[in-house]
């Protein structure tokens, strides 16, 4: 059964339950093994359903799936109030609810997962945050979404699950400077291992720096590579470098109990 990362912050929240679910504790096979909960993969979606409803009864929801988007790298942040028919999934980046007992999730394999929630009013958001959507800003859509339901961000916690990491994370000339030409103080993000080396970045700590600069309350960060631990995590990053045919997603997911 799923065993997923924790984090403090949001742990001790009271009503409110989540995870930063593994790649461990599912019924998928092969290169999707085992808690592979990504429906646009290849694997059989049966299993990819059965690792989905794992994840739900786990964080005690009241129904059977995991709601999760058309994720885009986009802005769009959709408040939701039930489930969501598989078959015509919006296309966003990030959902907020307050509906008890519905399990809210985001699905990556390289990019941050990011959790939110404010205890007093009862809502909780979930966050896909590649690079795009990071520095276009999916992360104030979502506070601002979660507002019009009743949080205040300084009320908020928010965590950054495991995503990949500066080491891990080489990037070209070309991706340095069109990140930079949108947000010129983020320099401190690129790092290089010498004078002639290619840049590295730091989506993690720009996502945090992100979250801190919008006034939450609260913010943590889960600092576990996705693209260095293979037993653990699915990786796009380490997919594509080994040519494989496709790759699976974990999935980070809260609900109000």
């Amino acid at each position: 059964m799923p065993s997923p990362l924790e984090a403090e912050n949001l742990k001790s929240l009271p009503g409110i339950r989540h995870g930063f679910f593994t790649r461990q504790g599912g019924v998928s096979q092969g290169i999707y093994a085992s808690l592979n909960c990504g429906s646009g993969s290849d694997d059989d979606p049966e299993r990819v359903l059965e690792n989905r409803k794992r994840v739900t009864r786990h964080l005690g929801g009241t129904y059977e799936d995991v709601v999760t988007l058309y994720q885009e790298h986009g802005t769009t942040a959709l408040g939701v109030s039930g489930p969501v028919a598989r078959s015509a999934l919006p296309r966003a980046d990030a959902i907020i609810s307050a509906t008890p007992g519905l399990v809210i999730g985001v699905l990556t394999a390289d990019c941050a997962p990011v959790l939110l929630a404010d205890p007093d009013a009862r809502v909780v958001a979930t966050v896909h945050a590649g690079w795009r959507g990071a520095v276009a800003g999916i992360i104030d859509s979502a506070i601002s979404e979660m507002e019009r339901l009743g949080a205040r961000r300084e009320r908020v916690s928010a965590a950054v699950g495991p995503c990949i990491n500066q080491t891990a994370y080489e990037v070209g000339p070309e991706f340095e400077a069109q990140f930079l030409s949108r947000d010129p103080a983020s320099s401190r993000f690129f790092g290089r291992r010498d004078q002639g080396s290619r840049p590295h970045f730091d989506l993690p700590g720009f996502v945090v720096q992100r979250l801190r600069v919008a006034g939450i309350g609260h913010v943590l960060g889960i600092s576990t590579c996705t693209y260095e631990n293979e037993s653990l995590f699915f990786s796009y990053r380490r997919k594509t470098q080994r040519h494989e045919p496709d790759y699976g997603r974990q999935i980070s997911a809260i609900v109000v109990a």
